[in-house]
């Protein structure tokens, strides 16, 4: 995009998914009468934050998340803007359905549990996850009432209010670990999983609303619809991701925004200042090049939290008040949003070698059976073209906030850890055909009690200042069409509160 002397300059700031779409959105909304200038700064080499695809041989390795969620709608309208809708494939209908460990043992989640709650009751009662008792406690359920007052639960106080000890500590804590990698004696569940709050309130049940939600999704499927709820633990017909892997989300966004913006990678920004006239001085530090001072109009904030906080914390302001207001305050709220940290072992095998047929999309490990990994992805049993042949691919996550510690080891100590998990849980022999680990150190946001009105303070304070927007995956969702969502409405909201650049 050339330069234009009435275009609104805005300067993003992080190329994680959240900068990517919500520079993307700004170019998108740029017109004529009203025209928007975009360059994007990014500290390290590339785009794209955790999400990256990799060639190993003829193994096709993810590096951050593998799919997506296709019934909250941002991410797929996105990918069809884009023109890459056609490159989207469903998972294999051959393998969906989860597995956990119990006593040292795979064995399947029962068929329609759906995460917190079971949609059938004969699963669970032929399953051998639960003991009698912890059965008819999951069944006293359907005749418990609502509860009273409005006091923020854990997701952990929660689950055994409505199914007893046995049923979260066997199953929903690590159903739920996988996607949060937290505490849940700390997890939200207003901010994380607010449906189930719903269906209490509105069905006194979480079983009788399950069974209806179930029916309902039956029915859309007789009569054609994209609804679906097959499986155990998720609605595995609900995911997606594009043929050739992540990247082709992460590449055309960045096509886009390089054609019609500016892309600018090893590049840091130091600080941030408000002008007199209300815009905005980036202090601008090129890993080769000179350092500078830009101005822009906007600034989109696309960081984690503290490194959030951070940065702004560097406008000092001056005597005619230019400061951002309330910055303290601000800060401090950014800064009291906790992450932990988590690590992937990418490996492939041949299928020989491995005992377990792997016959479902994954396994979930309980906290409850003493073992070092968290879960294991069959990511090659998801999507078909991840891996070659006679072989799989597997990702096995570490760490999370309840094992932070083993993070703490080398690399060479993760991939022991991993092999001899894998040996013991899965039967897997013989030498790995790769082996690959990413490191995600305080990366996953925690979503504590509390967050939601966390976050609204934060907001509240961000609408006071003119021109500036934060987005990320530490407000209002973790996943990939949570992030796509909120950044492309901080873009919406930030130009239709400046609709007309500042003067220079």
């Amino acid at each position: 995009m050339s330069e234009s002397s009435n275009a609104r300059r805005v300067a993003v700031i992080g190329g994680g998914i959240s900068g990517l779409a919500a520079a993307h959105r700004l170019i998108e909304q740029s017109s004529p009468d009203r025209p928007v200038e975009v360059t994007l700064f990014e500290a390290s080499d590339r785009v794209g934050g955790v999400f990256g695809t990799i060639h190993i041989d003829d193994y096709l390795v993810e590096t951050g998340a593998d799919m997506f969620i296709t019934n909250q709608p941002a991410a797929v309208k996105l990918c069809e803007r884009l023109g890459i809708a056609d490159q989207l494939i469903p998972t294999d209908p051959t393998f969906r359905g989860s597995l956990v460990l119990r006593n040292g043992r795979p064995v399947p989640i029962p068929e329609g549990f759906m995460l917190l709650s079971p949609a059938k009751i004969w699963p669970v009662l032929t399953s051998p996850i639960f003991s009698p008792l912890g059965k008819l406690r999951m069944g006293i359920e359907f005749f418990l009432p609502r509860k009273r007052g409005h006091e923020e639960e854990s997701l952990a106080q929660f689950v055994r209010r409505r199914f007893g000890r046995e049923a979260f500590e066997r199953l929903i804590q690590p159903l739920v670990g996988g996607i949060y990698t937290a505490d849940p004696e700390k997890l939200s569940l207003t901010a994380t999983m607010p449906r189930f709050l719903d269906m209490e309130r509105q069905s006194r049940s979480l079983i009788r609303a399950s069974r209806r939600q179930a029916t309902s999704s039956a029915g859309d499927r007789n009569s054609g619809s994209a609804a679906e709820t097959d499986g155990s633990g998720a609605r595995y017909g609900l995911f997606t991701a594009p043929r050739g892997g992540m990247s082709v989300l992460i590449d055309r966004l960045r096509e886009i925004v390089e054609t019609s913006g500016k892309v600018r990678t090893q590049t840091r920004v130091e600080s941030l200042a408000r002008t007199p006239d209300g815009r905005f001085r980036l202090r601008v530090c090129p890993r080769n090049g000179e350092v500078a001072d830009e101005q822009f109009d906007s600034v989109v904030v696309a960081l984690r939290t503290h490194h959030a906080a951070e940065l702004l914390a560097t406008d000092a302001g001056s005597a005619d008040g230019t400061a951002i207001p309330n910055l303290e305050r601000l800060t401090e709220l950014l800064r009291s949003i906790e992450y932990s940290s988590a690590a992937i072992v990418v490996s492939g095998h041949r299928l020989e070698n491995v005992r377990h047929p792997l016959n479902a999309f994954g396994l979930v490990i309980p906290h409850t059976e003493g073992r070092r990994i968290l879960a294991v992805s069959f990511t090659s049993r998801k999507f078909p073209g991840r891996a070659p042949a006679g072989h799989v691919m597997l990702r096995t996550f570490l760490g999370g906030a309840l094992q932070s510690e083993l993070l703490q080891q080398s690399d060479a100590e993760l991939f022991q850890v991993v092999r001899e998990e894998l040996t013991s849980i899965l039967g897997v022999s013989g030498e790995p055909d790769f082996e690959r680990i990413v490191r995600y150190e305080n990366a996953m946001p925690q979503y504590h009690l509390g967050h939601l009105d966390r976050v609204s303070a934060i907001e509240s304070l961000t609408a006071g200042v003119p021109g500036l927007e934060l987005v990320g995956n530490a407000y209002r969702g973790v996943g990939l069409p949570d992030c796509i969502r909120y950044a492309e409405a901080s873009a919406d909201r930030l130009l239709e509160s400046q609709a007309e650049p500042a003067t220079v």
